[in-house]
């Protein structure tokens, strides 16, 4: 087992990680940089180590910097959180050939199904269902176009190194495809690096449906049942839960199984998701697996029981997971709003400044993930959430009922923030329902 472990991230998730190691007995080492100096979650670890300026580039995505602060702090392994290095393959690399441990997959499986054009291929090969689409990167304007006839418009053109909506399009005729493939390229090559692009089928009006799983390096291969995620704005989250409501118990267990088919073939291991998409009739496709631990992953544990951030590092250490899949039940609903920064009423406008009051909602099934509190700056350079506010009741409409309580206690001065439109989106007839879809947001709220 690790004795000490750096936190090659910042905000909610490094106290969350640094939280799980204070239980495991795990002594921790926090980087920082300039912006998030004297944040109060720095005082839990046992270490905090200054790792540049404020924007991230020169900090949080240093691996140098990063790495150094690994050997000065004297660690066993990192745990990258999610974002930033988190599903970076060469820092992966970097980590293990400098004998310092990565809290995450191997690089080689990481590097695989971050591809998303390889990932698909996999998906295929473990009978996995996917979205009609083009079997290899497009090179041409003309190959797209083809594809795109062959496959039916509308067609969505996605980069393969791609993630949060960036390098995504949607193409309806053959002069829209031409225009959306070099604007697609453009940003994916800007975001990260890798100009590759994709077509698949546009589903309309679809769900977002994912799956969380666990493997170790003895075999075993578990998930932990499924998320929804549909309610979202611009390809970002905005409601999680879990069980997706209204999807049939047999769907459900199809695509948990689809996911450990997929997650075993790969050779993967730790903590991921598998994502999908399910159409109007209930037909499900992969998507894309992310490597990595995700924001919405308290979800998931209140139904399931396991802490996923403590199995993450128990795995990385070569220990075998501790149940197996008929251990894990699904039990009652759980449901997560994410809180950030930014003002509704001017189109999500990110909010940094100062928080002068906050008070946090408890009670039954109240859990609230935060590094934030009053007295805290909210700086301009980094991911504008805040927060995340979680409930576990025994049945969804207990779930919503609890949720609704919990953001009428929630109160966050001095900044704006997206609490007000999680309470509106929480009375809404179609969420109450269990009906929404990734599109309805910005159709009708």
């Amino acid at each position: 087992m690790f004795k000490r472990i750096l936190i090659a991230n910042r905000g909610e998730i490094a106290l969350r990680i640094i939280r799980a190691c204070r239980e495991l007995g795990v002594e921790t080492v926090a980087i920082f940089s300039e912006a998030d100096r004297g944040s109060a979650y720095l005082e839990l670890a046992d270490e905090a180590i200054c790792v540049g300026p404020a924007k991230a580039s020169l900090s949080y995505l240093k691996i140098d910097r990063v790495i150094s602060a690994a050997e000065v702090g004297n660690v066993e392994a990192i745990h990258p959180g999610y974002g930033f290095l988190a599903e970076n393959s060469h820092f992966n690399e970097v980590c293990r050939s400098c004998d310092i441990g990565f809290i995450g997959p191997e690089p080689a499986a990481m590097e695989m199904l971050g591809d998303k054009s390889h990932a698909r291929r996999m998906a295929r090969e473990a009978k996995v269902p996917i979205v009609p689409g083009s079997e290899t990167l497009i090179q041409t304007e003309e190959e797209a176009v083809q594809t795109a006839r062959e496959i039916g418009f509308p067609v969505l053109i996605k980069a393969t190194a791609g993630g949060g909506g960036k390098g995504m399009r949607i193409a309806a005729n053959d002069l829209a495809l031409k225009s959306a493939i070099q604007q697609a390229r453009t940003e994916a090559q800007a975001a990260f690096g890798n100009s590759g692009v994709y077509l698949e089928k546009f589903i309309e009006r679809p769900r977002h449906v994912e799956v969380q799983v666990l493997a170790d390096h003895h075999g075993n291969v578990v998930h932990l049942w499924e998320r929804d995620c549909s309610t979202q704005r611009r390809h970002q989250k905005l409601i999680e839960e879990s069980p997706a409501p209204n999807l049939p118990n047999e769907i459900r267990r199809d695509m948990c199984d689809a996911a450990t088919r997929l997650i075993r073939l790969a050779g993967y291991t730790n903590a991921g998701t598998v994502e999908f998409i399910v159409d109007q009739e209930d037909n499900f496709y992969f998507i894309e697996v992310n490597a990595r631990i995700q924001v919405e992953h308290p979800v998931s544990e209140f139904v399931t029981g396991v802490d996923l951030i403590k199995s993450q590092i128990l795995v990385a250490a070569g220990e075998p997971l501790p149940f197996s899949q008929k251990d894990i039940e699904c039990r009652g609903t759980a449901m997560e709003c994410r809180i950030n920064a930014e003002d509704p009423a001017r189109g999500f406008q990110p909010c940094a400044g100062t928080i002068t009051k906050m008070l946090i909602p408890g009670g039954p099934g109240v859990r609230f993930d935060s590094h934030a509190h009053a007295g805290y700056t909210v700086p301009p350079y980094y991911d504008s959430m805040i927060g995340k506010l979680i409930v576990h009741q025994p049945t969804r409409q207990e779930a919503i009922a609890c949720m609704r309580r919990a953001l009428a206690e929630l109160r966050i001065e001095g900044i704006q923030t997206t609490v007000p439109f999680h309470r509106q989106l929480l009375n809404d007839a179609t969420f109450v329902d269990g009906r929404m879809e990734t599109t309805y947001v910005e159709r009708r709220v």
